[in-house]
């Protein structure tokens, strides 16, 4: 049980890391909130990490049911989800810098305007984008094995899973609030090749998921009746 709840835990931290970012979005959110007070900056680090939280949480128990009340069969979601991943990892491995992203965006948002300002841009889209959202679901779809999924059977991977959550909320949190000291220790060098890390692991992720997807085809394949 713990194996699979820390299996779980692994791939989805390792997974949605890479595409939110908050090494690189560190830099933007730090400009964006230049004109607040040290305090406000710190509340707002604290709102978009718990958006995030539950926006992710909502995309995967939500996004995958939703998709098959479309008729979309989980073979299909995995493929379509598995190749969104692997495109995600393969522009994350060959994009130039990720410090570099909107270095020169700025909103002005100031300690007047923060209230309005935590959800929109700063959770949505700075955090999390249509890319995250899509690697959730898909995440979820590698779990969905069979019809008969449910939360009891799976437990341990829920447990893992919602744990990863909770983790890179955290990462988001102290990262946006401590942002300009993580930035003069990484470096740029030093985020573009962790960056370059995390990159890497989403595309091989991707590529499992694409594959569990054949694979469940090959499966229905075989249950067809022969003539």
């Amino acid at each position: 049980m713990l194996s699979i709840a820390l299996a779980s835990f692994v791939t989805v931290f390792a997974a949605l890391f890479p595409v939110i970012n908050p090494l690189g979005d560190g830099p933007i959110f730090l400009n964006m909130v230049q004109g607040c007070s040290e305090g406000v900056r710190n509340k707002l680090a604290r709102s978009v990490s718990i958006n995030c939280f539950f926006m992710l949480l909502a995309s995967m128990l939500i996004g995958p049911q939703l998709l098959l009340f479309f008729g979309i069969s989980l073979p299909a979601l995995k493929l379509a989800g598995g190749a969104v991943v692997i495109a995600m990892g393969w522009n994350l491995l060959n994009q130039k810098s990720a410090s570099d992203k909107g270095a020169n965006e700025s909103t002005g948002i100031t300690d007047e305007t923060s209230d309005g300002s935590a959800f929109f841009p700063l959770t949505m889209p700075l955090t999390v984008g249509p890319g995250s959202i899509a690697t959730a679901i898909a995440l979820v779809a590698a779990y969905q094995e069979s019809s008969s999924f449910s939360i009891a059977n799976e437990l341990p991977a829920v447990i893992g899973t919602v744990a990863a959550l909770f983790a890179l909320s955290l990462t988001i949190y102290f990262i946006y609030r401590e942002s300009s000291g993580i930035q003069r220790i990484f470096g740029v060098n030093g985020t573009n090749v962790l960056m370059r890390l995390f990159a890497f692991i989403l595309l091989a992720i991707g590529v499992q998921i694409f594959l569990g997807g054949i694979n469940g085809y090959l499966e229905l394949i075989k249950l067809l009746p022969v003539h």
